[in-house]
């Protein structure tokens, strides 16, 4: 073979081997861009079979609904959670104004702060800046190019009705017509289906769990409390409530106070989707209660009035802790922000 023929084959060579190189790299750009412009999304929770929780709030195969839930019940505090600056697509249905011009940050506070819920679904209201970027809170120096409503799809008073949504359509059309906008929103009959699903997946794992403690006299609430603040309670977010170590509640007290003033009992409440998981949340609400009962001359009660046995605590914890374990696969991680969304 001659050295022509070696030099021609070293090329070739050289040549097939540039050729899969840059083919390589092109096949790499591809993909590295489409995960850029298409980020892998979170597992989709809501397309999940969760499991009967051992106590329910519903039976069989008909519809479940959302009613106040527990493993014993009692009144729910309000939630409160920190507002996110994004829409959520998983639990809110999202109605998009267009404004035809920038409009100032001060014609829109006055035209926007009156909307908060439509019956009982809260509504967030969000405005996008004539800079770019999205703000929960309208500012008076700056304009805005777009508003979004969005709606919570489903909680504790049931799936966003057909009224509720025309009530929001409503809303849109009145800042449409003002500000010269255009409407942009999802078929009413997918809203609604949508918000049956998430109603019933919801409820499923819904539960409150409470004790009561009867007091063997009636006491003032002011007595109540004072003993109630010897064990711990404080009064965060206009409520009495045991907080955990990040600064959430782990369970509530509520005092039933009578025409007199006086009051015979006191119920803690630990709400499940809105508490810190923990896997002895109900063992530590009982310690508590039996600290508090010592100080009130109180007897702990369930609530169907028998004397509480401690010896059960063990076995509540186990089915609370697969109420937080169904509620994170669910994407609802108790104590967050979207768990507050839709338990509330």
């Amino acid at each position: 073979m001659s050295d022509l023929q070696i030099l021609l084959i070293s090329i070739g060579v050289v040549l097939i081997a540039i050729v899969l190189l840059y083919n390589g790299w092109q096949d790499w750009r591809v993909r590295r861009k489409m995960r850029d412009t298409l980020p892998e999304s979170e597992h989709d929770a809501l397309m999940q079979d969760v499991a009967s929780p051992v106590v329910g709030s519903g039976t069989g195969a008909a519809p479940v609904s959302r009613r106040e839930p527990g493993i014993w019940s009692a009144e729910r505090p309000s939630a409160v959670a920190e507002e996110s600056p994004e829409v959520d697509p998983a639990c809110e249905a999202v109605i998009d104004i267009s404004l035809a011009h920038p409009v100032a940050g001060d014609a829109l506070i006055e035209a926007i702060g009156a909307i908060a819920r439509v019956g009982k679904k809260p509504v967030r209201v969000f405005a996008e800046s004539e800079g770019g970027g999205h703000r929960t809170e309208v500012s008076s120096d700056e304009s805005y190019v777009s508003l979004q409503l969005a709606v919570v799809l489903a909680n504790r008073s049931g799936p966003l009705s057909a009224i509720e949504w025309s009530n929001l359509w409503t809303l849109a059309q009145n800042l449409a017509e003002r500000f010269e906008g255009l409407i942009e929103a999802p078929d009413q009959d997918v809203v609604l289906k949508q918000a049956a699903d998430l109603d019933a997946r919801c409820a499923s794992m819904d539960a409150q769990v409470g004790l009561l403690l009867q007091l063997a006299s009636p006491r003032a609430p002011a007595r109540i409390l004072d003993a109630a603040r010897e064990v711990g309670f404080v009064q965060a977010r206009g409520q009495w409530a045991w907080m955990a170590e990040n600064g959430t509640p782990r369970f509530i007290l509520q005092i039933d106070s009578q025409d007199d003033g006086a009051a015979h009992r006191v119920d803690l409440v630990l709400d499940v989707p809105n508490s810190l998981p923990d896997d002895q949340a109900f063992s530590r609400m009982v310690g508590v209660a039996r600290d508090l009962a010592s100080r009130l001359d109180a007897h702990v009660l369930d609530d169907q009035g028998r004397t509480f046995q401690d010896s059960s605590a063990p076995a509540i914890d186990r089915q609370i802790s697969g109420l937080y374990d169904q509620l994170d696969q669910a994407g609802f991680l108790a104590g967050t922000e979207r768990a507050a969304r839709v338990f509330s």
